[in-house]
């Protein structure tokens, strides 16, 4: 495939405003220059786009016209390998690689916590540490990302349930929030310790330049919610509103994901969890119209998302791309309220020119 000429995309205007004021007008619900954007690929993708357009990772994010730019503090902390190629990660699950048709995946290979029948089995396990991050690299990322344009800083923190549930197995962590509740409680209680104390590192270390800051939880499948709202309130909920009450202190921008069948849920995390911006918006979960999700809840929160990777990105032409970009902008995006973003990582089954149709497309929020 011929490498696509980085001129051809002057056509595709920058537009007025900065990238920072253009997000932030948005998520106050006010129409701007063009609906902003942001890229979320995995690796593999990357390498392959970097291939094609003869650019790095920074240049195709600014020819691409994408406003957010997302910083990570370095890991310090200890990394466990043990044998059958198995890792204690930085959070302490146990994983293995796998190698698929289009790259990896990585998998659980064991669960460190399963050991626990009490709260205080959990507490005395070697909890990793806020100090296993070392934020002191982002001042000068942030310096450096700042003198080429002002970007909107985003910031990934981690999710609650999901990670905790990978410390325990999923069924035993589930069968425990009705049979023995005291230990997911205790390990969900630990882990919120955890990234209040690497939030409040990273915004130190930055001067508060974050403007969001993204948790994350998959609580729903493909047909529906992964456990009740009684269980959701009782059990996940008031962690997330403890970390989010830390958030909103600093002041930052709460963006919230979960993967699914959500729509029956969106309004207690709008109103419960006080979130700023849902994400990933997977419109081939059951219920997720996004012109019913728009008129319904489009004047409470701001979206993130949306462009199908699980059948446009992948299956389509690079015409049906460009029309559910033109869609998705101008239901989601009117009146503001919408970054324009695939609905989770875009996987490596997804032609190249598909990627490039998506951002290519003007991103207007009227017909």
């Amino acid at each position: 495939m011929t490498a696509l000429s980085p001129e051809l995309w002057q056509d595709l205007p920058y537009g007025e405003m900065k990238p920072r004021e253009r997000v932030l007008a948005a998520l106050a619900h006010q129409e701007t220059d063009r609906v902003p954007a942001d890229l979320w690929a995995v690796p593999e993708v990357w390498q392959r786009l970097s291939a094609h357009l003869g650019l790095t990772r920074r240049e195709i994010l600014r020819q691409f016209r994408v406003d957010a730019r997302w910083v990570f503090p370095q890991y310090v902390g200890p990394v466990k390998e043990l044998p059958g190629g198995v890792v204690q990660d930085a959070y302490g699950h146990l994983r293995r690689s796998h190698q698929h048709d289009y790259g990896s995946y990585s998998e659980y290979a064991g669960y460190p916590l399963a050991f626990a029948r009490s709260a205080q089995d959990v507490y005395d396990w070697d909890w990793p540490q806020p100090t296993y991050w070392d934020p002191s690299n982002l001042a000068a990322e942030l310096a450096d990302l700042d003198r080429e344009d002002d970007y909107f800083i985003c910031y990934d923190l981690g999710g609650i349930f999901e990670r905790s549930w990978g410390l325990l197995g999923f069924e035993r962590f589930l069968s425990d929030l009705v049979e023995n509740p005291e230990v997911p409680a205790a390990i969900m209680e630990r882990m919120t310790d955890l990234y209040i104390g690497n939030f409040q590192r990273v915004m130190e270390a930055t001067d508060g330049r974050v403007d969001m800051v993204y948790t994350w939880d998959d609580i729903a499948h493909q047909q529906g919610l992964l456990l009740s709202p009684a269980m959701w309130r009782r059990s996940i909920l008031p962690h997330h509103q403890r970390l989010n009450r830390v958030l909103h202190a600093a002041p930052v921008k709460h963006m919230y994901h979960s993967c699914g069948a959500v729509f029956t849920i969106m309004g207690a995390l709008i109103q419960e969890l006080g979130i700023d911006v849902l994400n990933p918006l997977q419109p081939a979960a059951k219920g997720m119209d996004m012109g019913r999700i728009k008129a319904e809840h489009g004047a409470a929160v701001s979206f993130h998302g949306g462009v199908d990777i699980q059948n446009t990105l992948p299956k389509g032409t690079p015409q049906a791309v460009a029309d559910e970009v033109r869609s998705r902008c101008e239901v989601l995006g009117a009146g503001g309220g919408y970054i324009l973003a695939p609905s989770h990582y875009i996987q490596n089954d997804t032609p190249t020119e598909n990627i490039l149709a998506m951002y290519r497309t003007p991103r207007h929020s009227h017909a």
